[in-house]
Formats: structure tokens, C-alpha cells, sequence
């Protein structure tokens, strides 16, 4: 016999081992995994419904916890933010009153080269410019229509030269720190 002829069988018998492998392995793969059945007694079916009970009632009272403080940080942050706005505000309040003396000394008639006349005008520009950054703005309604969110009317007259409901004169002016009103700016409304 030759090599040829003895590698045939050879090769027949490797086949069929390796088929039967295969065989062997498809089993395995088909057979499912029975679940596990327990018997419990009815005392040990109370006792998990119970703990389940239990345990969904902790988990209702952690949301419940963890959002009511959740609500407390907002509720804290905006009470600081207010706090702050209203001592601002405050503050800006109490330097209006030097701010009308300021603006009237400066707006008195005099001499120009009087080093205290300029000396006013520079300390009132400068505590116009420090209102400014604060975000404080004037507020002079001359010529424009009345609003009582805005101007507060003190005085009422009858003049051809302005329309209805139109600020004529401007006896204090009016701040504002972004939209809320520091002080109404008192008005003399026409018509």
C-alpha cells in the first residue's frame, strides 16, 4: 500500500470524531436551564410581602426627604439673592438724598472757575458713575406719558403744550435697579 492509501482512512477517522464532537456538543447547547421553584409557607410569604412593603415605603420616604431638600437649597439660594438685592437696595436709598443735595449744588448759578463749584461737579460725576456700576439708572420723565408704576404725581395742570396725561415737570427724579422702582420720581402732570 502507498501513503496515499493509508491517509484515506486516516482522514475518515478524523471526520467521523469530529462529527461526532459536534454531535456530542449540540446537545449541550439545546438544554435550557430549569428555574428553581422554592415552597414557602404562608407566614414567609406574609413576612417578604410585608419587607416588601417596608422596603417601598423607605424608598417613598427617600424621594420624599430627598426633594423637600432639594426645594430647601432653591428656597435658600433665592432668600440669599433677595437679601442681598434688598440690602442693596437699601443702601442705594440712603445715598439718593446726597445725590439730590450733589445735583443741586451743582446746577447752582456761579462762578465757573471757582475750584469748590468743580470740585462738586466732580464728586457728583463720580457718585453718578459708582449708582451706574451698581446698575442703577435715572430715571427723568420729562415729556413722556405718566405711569403711577413708575412716577408718583404731585402735582396736576392745565397747559396746552403738552398732551393727556404727560409729565411736564420733574420735581425729583426717579431710580430704578433693573426693574424694581428705588424711588418714584414725583411728577407734575399735565392736562
Amino acid at each position: 500500500m502507498s501513503k496515499q492509501d493509508n491517509a484515506a482512512p486516516m482522514e475518515e477517522q478524523e471526520n467521523q470524531a469530529n462529527q461526532e464532537n459536534q454531535a456530542e456538543e449540540q446537545p449541550e447547547q439545546t438544554e435550557t436551564v430549569q428555574p428553581e421553584t422554592f415552597t414557602m409557607t404562608r407566614e414567609q410569604m406574609e413576612k417578604m410581602e410585608g419587607l416588601a412593603a417596608q422596603s417601598a415605603a423607605l424608598n417613598d420616604k427617600y424621594l420624599r426627604l430627598a426633594a423637600e431638600y432639594d426645594n430647601y437649597r432653591k428656597r435658600t439660594a433665592r432668600e440669599k439673592e433677595n437679601t442681598y438685592q434688598d440690602a442693596k437696595l437699601d443702601t442705594i436709598r440712603s445715598f439718593l438724598e446726597v445725590y439730590d443735595n450733589l445735583e443741586r449744588a451743582v446746577q447752582q448759578a456761579g462762578d465757573e472757575e471757582n475750584v469748590h463749584k468743580k470740585g462738586m461737579e466732580m464728586i457728583f460725576h463720580q457718585l453718578e458713575n459708582v449708582l451706574e456700576k451698581l446698575g442703577v439708572t435715572v430715571e427723568d420723565p420729562t415729556g413722556l406719558p405718566f405711569d403711577p408704576l413708575k412716577h408718583s404725581a404731585v402735582m396736576h395742570v392745565d397747559d396746552e403744550n403738552f398732551g393727556e396725561n404727560v409729565v411736564s415737570q420733574v420735581f425729583q427724579k426717579g431710580f430704578l435697579l433693573g426693574d424694581k422702582v428705588i424711588r418714584f420720581a414725583s411728577v407734575q402732570v399735565a392736562n
